[in-house]
């Protein structure tokens, strides 16, 4: 269905968001001239405030997509039962 499609495409884009995210703050802490033992934490918030960024929008993006396949449901239940 064209609902499934679109949410694949959505949860790949987020995925992708995500992962380029962390790879890019790592590279950005690890080029910084910084201590090891200071960026090494830095990469460590980083990664934890790019996961948690990721699992936020993720349950929005869920909420958004079981919020629409319900009132698709619904709206077929109801053509159906006419």
């Amino acid at each position: 269905m064209e609902y499934e499609d679109h949410e694949g495409q959505v949860l790949s884009f987020v995925a992708g968001l995500a992962l380029g995210a962390i790879l890019g703050a790592g590279v950005a802490l690890l080029t910084a001239p910084e201590k090891g033992k200071k960026t090494r934490r830095r990469l460590v918030k980083a990664a934890r405030d790019a996961r948690d960024t990721a699992q936020d929008r993720f349950e929005y993006i869920s909420d958004e997509v079981r919020d629409r396949v319900d009132g698709a449901v619904q709206g077929a239940r109801q053509r159906i039962s006419r």
